[in-house]
């Protein structure tokens, strides 16, 4: 298996999507219900790259949204392994918001998400 430390940074996960008026509410920005999801995404995509095992999300911890995030805006999240348990990891799960037509970028939204993994028969399994 492969060290620790490499398998938290080989885990790291990026998406990149465009806000489209699809994906916000009346004030043209990003739903937040919109934002949770993706961030749940990126979160399952880098617990699951991790350890490589069935993972489900079991909370998610203090999700700040520093800024709305204006439809034609490019978003990129973020998920990244910031602890590690026997069965369990947290990803800690951030939005960097980019104008379109600019080089501005920022961070706007962080979180973190826990994941147990399982076996096949729904029961808590080791990931190290």
């Amino acid at each position: 298996m492969k060290d620790i430390d490499k398998r938290i940074a080989d885990a790291e996960t990026r998406i990149f999507k465009a806000v489209f008026p699809n994906t916000t509410n009346h004030y043209d920005t990003l739903f937040g219900g919109t934002a949770l999801h993706l961030m749940d995404e990126v979160s399952f995509i880098c617990a699951t790259r991790f350890s490589r095992k069935k993972v489900v999300t079991i909370s998610t911890d203090k999700i700040d949204f520093k800024k709305p995030i204006p439809q034609g805006s490019i978003i990129e999240l973020v998920g990244r392994i910031s602890k590690v348990g026997r069965t369990s990891c947290e990803v800690e799960t951030t939005i960097y918001m980019e104008d379109m037509y600019s080089y501005t970028r920022e961070k706007v939204v962080g979180g973190t998400f826990t994941f147990v993994a399982i076996d096949d028969d729904k029961k808590p399994t080791s990931i190290i």
